[in-house]
């Protein structure tokens, strides 16, 4: 029952597409129908500007956290808190709000497994953001945390969650497929645009 409960509350916040509700509120822009139409931190940023853009993302992390921090309270099997991190993150791919349709999850994903190991999670975020930094495109990045993340689960000796970080990445890279097409063709936008 615990479980049960806790994988639902995990499902519902992660649910909430933030990048939506700020941008109709602030910007009057709906997302999914401009830029990269995704509800993440990267097109609301693009589409209403920095600091709309780390709210976003300052909010789709605590929404992968918070529900797993929660769990933690009553649930000490590192299974159980794999299924509640799952389930916030599979909330923001398919979110009840959105007719589960939803975002690509690397916030939430960052969130749900700070919660879970934070060192290696902070690892994994560091080897994204210099990812970002070299080559200028924030899905590199997000691959990158991708791929890093089982293996830094792994690595830091927290084995149990191997398996779930495992599905995420398969997630990760499902839900980035059409940035991985631009990027073979040499045609993905950059986090920011060169001068004319």
């Amino acid at each position: 029952m615990a479980l049960i409960l806790g994988s639902l509350i995990a499902y519902i916040l992660g649910s909430i597409p933030f990048g939506l509700v700020i941008a109709k509120t602030f910007c009057s822009i709906d997302p999914r129908e401009d830029g990269s139409k995704n509800t993440g931190a990267t097109n609301v940023a693009r589409l209403c500007g920095t600091k709309f853009g780390i709210l976003t993302l300052v909010l789709d992390v605590l929404k992968g956290m918070l529900p797993v921090l929660f769990a933690a309270t009553w649930i000490e099997s590192h299974i159980a808190l794999s299924v509640v991190a799952l389930a916030a993150i599979l909330g923001h791919v398919f979110s009840c709000f959105m007719g589960f349709k939803g975002g690509k999850a690397v916030a939430t994903t960052v969130g749900a497994f700070f919660a879970l190991a934070p060192w290696a999670t902070i690892i994994c975020a560091v080897l994204c953001l210099l990812m970002v930094a070299l080559t200028g495109h924030v899905s590199m990045g997000s691959l990158t945390f991708a791929l890093a993340l089982p293996v830094l689960m792994a690595l830091s000796g927290n084995f149990s969650y191997v398996p779930v970080a495992l599905i995420v990445m398969v997630i990760l890279f499902w839900r980035h497929k059409e940035n991985i097409r631009r990027l073979a063709r040499g045609e993905e936008n950059p986090w920011i645009k060169p001068k004319e």
